[in-house]
């Protein structure tokens, strides 16, 4: 499995560019991926979207960069070494794959990753009835949001801006705690888990 967390310039994978990708091999935790591109020119760029991820404007067409495509391809290179399962993980992973598939589809890469995806809010949703615990709601609809799903891991909330790879740490750290009753890294050794108090 591949915990994923992209940053972008918006919210629509047509329109909008990959700005950084962050990614953990869950079955080889050390094993991570990091890096940055430049918007694909003639990419919409919302300030609300960047306001979250922290990347200024001149940062995000500096020539310097990797190009859209560049990035994508490292990535892939990357995640096809992965001797495990390709199947992609995180708080809305839907919103992360399509992306990463819209890159490849602008740089003419075929997309290598599988449709089904493994989400964080779902897995504490689950986790929450299972124990008997009411889901929080927002508008009539669930409201676990990453910090809410770290929270109930005992985790600390994310980092402001947010990064990829500290979106990856974090969702995979959710996914261990939830799934496997474990710690996955390092950073969050001292944080115990709240359900296995006499154990964590």
């Amino acid at each position: 499995m591949i915990v994923l967390d992209v940053e972008t310039s918006g919210i629509v994978p047509a329109k909008h560019s990959i700005l950084s990708i962050g990614a953990i091999d869950f079955n080889e935790p050390s094993n991570q991926f990091y890096d940055e591109c430049r918007v694909w020119d003639g990419a919409h760029v919302d300030d609300e979207a960047l306001a979250v991820n922290g990347f200024s404007r001149p940062e995000i067409i500096d020539p310097v960069k990797k190009t859209e495509a560049e990035l994508v391809r490292a990535f892939l290179a990357w995640a096809l070494d992965r001797p495990n399962d390709l199947t992609l993980a995180g708080q809305n992973p839907s919103f992360d794959r399509d992306f990463v598939s819209s890159a490849c589809a602008r740089a003419g890469i075929a997309f290598p990753f599988p449709f089904r995806t493994i989400d964080t809010h779902t897995l504490c949703w689950l986790h929450m009835t299972e124990n008997g615990i009411v889901p929080p709601l927002a508008r009539k609809h669930t409201a676990i949001s990453l910090n809410v799903a770290l929270e109930y891991c005992g985790l600390p909330k994310e980092q402001k801006p947010h990064n990829a790879l500290g979106g990856a740490y974090a969702h995979a750290e959710v996914i261990a705690r939830i799934a496997y009753n474990k710690k996955l890294l390092p950073d969050y050794d001292l944080y115990k888990i709240p359900w296995m108090k006499k154990t964590s």
